[in-house]
């Protein structure tokens, strides 16, 4: 099949090995997009309560929900504007967009100023990363999806990992601003030059791939409009909706993890350096587990490994609210990434099986937009139940949360792998 030079210069051929060399420099392009996420997670709490002088937890949480509710929503339109105009323009202007971020949370004069940083850090991620994504799904075809996925998940947050660590003892040493985030600079910087001179279009294989594609339902076929690709997605399709409420529920608990975990333990008694390293250690077994987890779901199935990881999580996270002490924490926190390991590319792997490869950009931008909405209601949930009834209610309260939604998972989704039965 003969494809337009906008689409692509090459030959059409799916595979992880046919296309290996865009698939790496993909999968060092989202390390970068994580890297831009990881400068926050250590300092931006502790900046929050020791300079600004944020009492409440709910407005500490702010700059989450703000990130949360912009990413969300900017997934929706990084699926459909690459559906409409190509990948590579999206990830171009999502790297444009958070050129300024870092710069912003270095000199920031008040709040507000964090605040709108963290807009323009969620518009950079819904672009960058939900186009990152959608390119590896083009590239590699149906066979090795979760194994695509794994990369592409472990490469983000084992940089959101390192950064995150990199973060606390840089702050230890030369305070909490403005040193740790020039790793920011230079991670918007090189994103935005890789991704303007090396990245390829690769819209042209979902093209190819759709083409061949053998509807397995009238209701799934290629013909579909935005509207009815939303509710096939939000409400409808029981695999589709049960991966977005799943991964909605997921980030809830990474909201959390996020913004109050780090307060939690500084309660505690606990050094700047020793919550870096406690903060960084849940992406760092998130990131390096998805190596293993997301082909693991390509010979064992998605259903399973999505419910028994979101049963992991819950409880990962009791487990930090029912104990005190930064080893048993650091185990609870390896605990919970595990988990999460074993939920994230297997998500994005099941509504790849699903989806129509015609609109399969759109339902991942759907799910995308429920699953980093999580990170809002998270931090609103969060935060108010921590100032009505503390810190340790908070952490239960989620973990309760994640648990009912494994739940929701075993019961109501089939099985989504075209090699099971």
């Amino acid at each position: 099949m003969s494809v337009s030079a906008h689409d692509t210069a090459q030959p059409i051929r799916l595979g992880l090995r046919e296309n290996l060399g865009q698939f790496a420099l993909l999968v060092s392009v989202n390390a970068l997009v994580g890297g831009m996420i990881g400068q926050e997670r250590t300092v931006l709490p502790l900046l929050a309560k020791q300079v600004f002088g944020l009492a409440a937890f709910s407005s500490a949480l702010t700059f989450i929900v703000a990130f949360g509710a912009v990413k969300a929503v900017t997934n929706f339109f990084a699926g459909t504007l690459s559906d409409r105009y190509g990948r590579k323009p999206v990830l171009v202007g999502g790297w444009m967009v958070g050129l300024p971020v870092p710069l912003l949370l270095m000199w920031a004069p008040s709040w507000g100023w964090v605040i709108f940083a963290n807009v323009l850090l969620g518009v950079n991620q819904g672009l960058t990363w939900s186009t990152t994504v959608i390119m590896k799904i083009d590239l590699v075809g149906p066979a090795k999806r979760g194994l695509a996925m794994g990369f592409n998940e472990a490469a983000g947050y084992g940089a959101v990992a390192l950064t995150a660590l990199a973060t606390g003892f840089i702050a230890a040493k030369y305070g909490l601003r403005p040193a740790p985030f020039y790793l920011g600079i230079a991670y918007a910087g090189l994103g935005l030059g890789v991704s303007t001179i090396f990245v390829r279009e690769t819209h042209g294989y979902a093209k190819y791939e759709a083409a061949k594609h053998i509807t397995t339902s009238d209701g799934l076929a290629g013909n579909l409009s935005t509207k009815d690709v939303f509710l096939l997605t939000s409400f409808k399709e029981k695999a589709l909706s049960s991966c977005s409420q799943a991964g909605m529920v997921n980030n809830l608990n990474d909201g959390l993890a996020w913004g109050l975990f780090p307060l939690y333990f500084a309660a505690a008694g606990l050094s700047i350096a020793r919550i870096g390293i406690l903060a960084a250690l849940y992406p760092a077994v998130w990131g390096l587990g998805q190596l293993l987890t997301g082909g693991l779901s390509d010979r064992i199935g998605r259903k399973w490994l999505i419910a028994g990881g979101m049963f992991t999580q819950a409880f990962a996270i009791a487990l930090i609210g029912a104990t005190s002490g930064f080893w048993i924490w650091a185990v609870s926190a390896m605990v919970l990434g595990a988990g999460t390991a074993m939920v994230y590319p297997t998500l994005l792997a099941a509504i790849g099986d699903v989806a129509h490869p015609a609109w399969r950009a759109r339902s991942v931008g759907v799910y995308r937009l429920w699953r980093d909405g999580g990170f809002a209601v998270g931090a609103l949930f969060a935060g108010i139940i921590a100032d009505a009834f503390g810190l340790t209610a908070a952490i239960y309260a989620v973990a309760a949360i994640t648990a009912a939604s494994g739940g929701v998972v075993a019961i109501r989704m089939y099985e989504t792998h075209p090699r099971m039965p």
